[in-house]
């Protein structure tokens, strides 16, 4: 049995793409083009990348064809397909223009839609994950670690989304509004590492749950609990990938940028 371990602290991961201006209105990508810059420019493809497992995230600093062969697509298909979702106009409901917002409205954005939409949804999840595991663990053993992994995604992630709210977004609103990069905790480059470390925890319990649950697919023998489960997972997998990318890809390199410019 695969266990998860909370985050320490860890290395950042910094695109040099995402930290120009320009690279969010590059009207075309490659294959060289990172998977981050693809969905900064153009977030609509993100749906994309999600039908393909391809994580845009954490992963964001790959690019689009070493990204492909870690996944088992071939790029060239896999850069023809955006290319026809970017023509066809795909579209997105959660679809935002994330670099056309200071530092101060991003974080708020952050902060109204992702924050409260997993504090809304993840103690339910935690819920119904115990519950079907102590109903059905009898016949899939798998499901007591969905729950393990499930509640201890809920406790990292309201810790996590705490010291956001309560450190690192406050620092970001000061270094926007002029302030020096000399905070309690050092440079503001401190905190956003860890930041992006629990990032990557998160992301690692979520493929470990996708993987538990086929796909996040239930068997013919799943009650409709179990199902609501498993819906409810794919909604959040899907809204984490939009979340992370925001802050690694988008909000964390600009407000280094602006640190290191000031």
């Amino acid at each position: 049995m695969t266990q998860l371990k909370a985050p320490g602290a860890g290395l950042g991961y910094l695109d040099p793409d995402m930290n120009s201006p320009a690279s969010t209105a590059t009207p075309s990508f490659t294959l060289e083009t990172t998977v981050g810059a693809i969905v900064i420019a153009h977030p609509a493809l993100a749906r994309v990348f999600e039908r393909l497992g391809i994580n845009y995230c954490c992963g964001g600093k790959k690019p689009l064809a070493e990204a492909c062969r870690a996944h088992g697509h071939d790029p060239e298909s896999t850069l023809g397909q955006l290319h026809a979702a970017k023509a066809a106009g795909e579209t997105l409901e959660q679809d935002i223009d994330c670099g056309a917002m200071t530092l101060t409205q991003l974080a708020d954005h952050i902060e109204g839609t992702h924050h409260e939409y997993v504090k809304a949804e993840l103690p339910r999840l935690v819920e119904m994950a115990d519950r079907v595991a102590r109903k059905h663990a009898w016949r899939d053993e798998r499901l007591k670690e969905i729950g393990e992994t499930v509640s201890l995604l809920a406790d990292e992630m309201f810790n996590h989304m705490g010291k956001e709210e309560g450190i690192l977004f406050p620092f970001v609103r000061q270094i926007e509004a002029g302030a020096a990069d000399q905070f309690p905790c050092g440079s503001i480059a401190n905190p956003i590492r860890q930041m992006e470390d629990e990032h990557d925890f998160a992301t690692r319990a979520v493929a470990r749950l996708r993987e538990l649950s086929d796909g996040f697919k239930p068997d013919e023998n799943a009650c409709n609990t179990h199902r609501a489960l498993l819906g409810g997972l794919e909604e959040f997998a899907a809204d984490l990938q939009r979340h992370v990318h925001k802050e690694n890809n988008i909000l964390f390199p600009r407000t280094l940028a602006l640190a290191g410019a000031a």
